[in-house]
């Protein structure tokens, strides 16, 4: 049972660290998203994403290129294309506030999908908590000055949707494909899917946003490798609930890099994040130490 808590504890460290690579990307996005079209923006972070795993999958050899999972990879990349434009198009239409809040249905989403499509069992605590961390965002984004009424809205929780989606099925394939495979394939198959509409809509790019866009690609291969790393030590329902964290992650980002001032209600839904992400820290130990007895 030991082995099974180390699990538990690497499983939510790896997925920490995609939340704090998957904040960093966001705030990439923000400063791009105003000036280039969202195809552009989606084509440049995998084009980058695709160069820099090259070298990787070279030194390990050639057996990285083969895949068994052709048809689910191409899958994917078409949902990830999807949920990523829908995505920047919201974040340019919507405050990021209210982005944020939408964003964090996806643990919703994962929570349900997972039990329909894995057969996993969702606890009371995992649910109860992340039901608890949702209310807490809708209190922090003061929803009724937020713009829910706007079309964007509705896409973006399309969005949301299809990511939980996502995380389902990496879940599922976390196991049976080599990581860098699985990267590699995400990358380049979304890549040549976006390849025309950037075309079409290209803009001329300023010489320091080539670091942004080489920036976001590299971040957007360890966000997916943290992730898959996660996915192979612990269930979509253990996780789920971490999440959250992200919020407190990009209100600090917001306070030093965009000058935003979290307001009263960002402090009162921190109160209700922070302690049911903690609950579930709590809840996941003393089930260990029982199995152990």
């Amino acid at each position: 049972m030991k082995r099974d808590k180390a699990n538990y504890f690497y499983g939510v460290a790896w997925f920490m660290i995609s939340l704090c690579v998957c904040t960093f990307n966001d705030s990439i996005t923000k400063l791009l998203v105003g000036g280039y079209p969202v195809s552009q923006i989606v084509f440049l972070r995998y084009l980058f994403a695709t160069i820099s795993l090259l070298p990787c999958m070279l030194v390990r050899g050639c057996h990285t290129f083969k895949t068994k999972h052709a048809a689910m990879h191409s899958i994917r990349a078409v949902m990830l294309a999807s949920a990523i434009a829908l995505y920047c198009f919201s974040l340019d239409k919507l405050p990021l506030s209210t982005v944020i809040t939408v964003n964090f249905t996806i643990p919703i989403f994962t929570l349900l999908l997972a039990y329909i499509f894995l057969k996993e069992r969702v606890g009371g605590a995992e649910l109860g908590a992340t039901l608890t961390c949702f209310t807490g965002i809708l209190v922090t984004s003061e929803p009724a000055n937020s713009g829910f009424a706007s079309y964007a809205i509705v896409l973006l929780v399309l969005s949301a949707v299809i990511f939980a989606g996502l995380d389902v099925i990496n879940k599922k394939f976390a196991m049976r494909e080599g990581i860098l495979t699985m990267l590699f394939y995400t990358a380049t198959v979304t890549l040549a899917l976006v390849a025309i509409p950037a075309w079409l809509n290209w803009g001329k790019v300023q010489s320091i946003d080539w670091v942004f866009f080489i920036l976001l690609g590299c971040g957007a291969n360890l966000l997916l490798y943290c992730i898959l790393k996660a996915f192979e030590r612990v269930t979509m329902s253990a996780i789920a609930p971490f999440r959250y964290v992200e919020f407190i992650l990009s209100a600090v980002i917001g306070f030093f890099c965009f000058g935003e001032i979290p307001t009263w209600g960002t402090v009162l839904g921190a109160c209700i994040i922070i302690p049911s992400t903690l609950y579930i820290i709590l809840t996941e130990t003393r089930s260990f130490r029982r199995a152990s007895c």
